[in-house]
């Protein structure tokens, strides 16, 4: 099954416009991760794919025909939300097989099918057990089989792990990623968390205010992302940026400088905004070429073995930035302290946001 996407768009009643002219491929078999922030228009893609809404310009195509045109018993989606949805009145068993009587599979059939994509799951021991008699992550996976049930359909994901707790979501993360590899469906997939669209592979569509930043394989969207904004879309904590200066080799960050890497001496002099991934910022010098800077401790978020350090550079303007440290640092507010920023690593993107220089140029 492959859905395309022709210049969709939506307009509101406002008369702004939501979403522009989007352009998008799902080939047959393929994964396709939606990865942006709340309210960039991923969700109205997925209905706009499911048939269950249509926009106002452009049209939407599954396997060349029109997708309003196509019967919805015809259209093999399969829709997972982020809150749990399955038939409140049925057991585990009634609830996954429906799709299948649906389509007029016989007994066995749907005896067989069903008993392959729960015991896929881990749901196989909980077939006659009813939705409030399960936990959070076993209901949300009887949604998935219910939704995996007819295989090479469309499925589609609508941040399906966001109300699960941290170790729930990194199991089943896992288990998807392995699903979707051994399957033959048509996936979409969306998230507004950048670790989950590169844990799942497959290409990422980057979705910011309504239009599409960037597109292509995971990691190379991750490793080079065409602007500061995509930089901070596909990095968490969100990508640094630091206002900086290329000038006669070297690489100026306030009033400290050091010889510019590689990637950065064939740029012209003049300002650049410096990008640094929050891990790429240390408090303690790792090479040579680490530019040193000070800075003010705003707040220190100790999470299990990590800490993330929000700071003041004490350059003009005074930038704020984060630092992802491993282990435990419990500095005080307010204390000054150095950050050394790895200039190896480090992006330059235009006064305009456009990347000018990355890592491996």
């Amino acid at each position: 099954m492959t859905l395309v996407l022709e210049s969709v768009g939506q307009r509101g009643l406002d008369g702004e416009t939501h979403l522009e002219a989007i352009d998008l491929e799902l080939p047959k078999g393929s994964l396709t991760v939606l990865l942006g922030p709340v309210g960039a228009g991923k969700t109205t893609l997925l209905r706009w794919m499911a048939g269950l809404e249509a926009p106002s310009a452009g049209q939407v195509l599954l396997d060349g025909r029109e997708l309003q045109r196509v019967p919805p018993r015809e259209r093999n989606v399969g829709f997972v939300h982020q809150k749990f949805v399955n038939y409140p009145g049925r057991k585990v068993f009634e609830n996954v097989a429906a799709p299948l009587r649906q389509s007029g599979w016989s007994a066995a059939e749907t005896e067989a099918r069903v008993q392959e994509v729960t015991r896929l799951l881990h749901i196989d021991s909980l077939l006659q057990r009813r939705p409030d008699e399960l936990s959070g992550g076993q209901q949300q996976r009887t949604a998935l089989a219910r939704a995996l049930a007819r295989p090479g359909g469309l499925l589609l994901l609508d941040e399906p792990l966001a109300n699960l707790d941290y170790k729930l979501r990194e199991e089943l993360r896992e288990e998807l990623r392995s699903l979707f590899a051994r399957g033959d469906a048509t996936i979409a997939y969306a998230t507004s968390d950048p670790a989950e669209a590169l844990a799942l592979g497959g290409r990422t569509v980057v979705l910011d205010c309504g239009r599409v930043q960037q597109q292509g394989d995971a990691l190379e969207v991750y490793r080079r992302p065409e602007s500061a904004r995509v930089g901070e879309l596909t990095s968490v904590p969100p990508m640094n940026l630091i206002p900086g200066r290329c000038e006669e080799g070297r690489l100026r960050v306030g009033a400290h400088s050091v010889a510019a890497a590689p990637h950065l001496a064939p740029l012209g002099r003049g300002a650049y905004r410096i990008g640094v991934r929050p891990h790429h910022l240390s408090l303690e010098r790792r090479s040579p070429v680490d530019l040193a800077l000070e800075a003010q401790v705003e707040l220190a978020e100790l999470s299990g073995s990590e800490t993330f350090l929000h700071l003041r550079l004490e350059i003009e303007g005074g930038t704020a930035c984060i630092a992802h440290q491993t282990g435990t640092w419990p500095h005080a507010l307010g204390e000054r302290l150095q950050i050394f920023l790895d200039a190896r690593r480090v992006y330059a993107f235009a006064e305009d946001g456009a990347l000018v220089a990355a890592p491996g140029d």
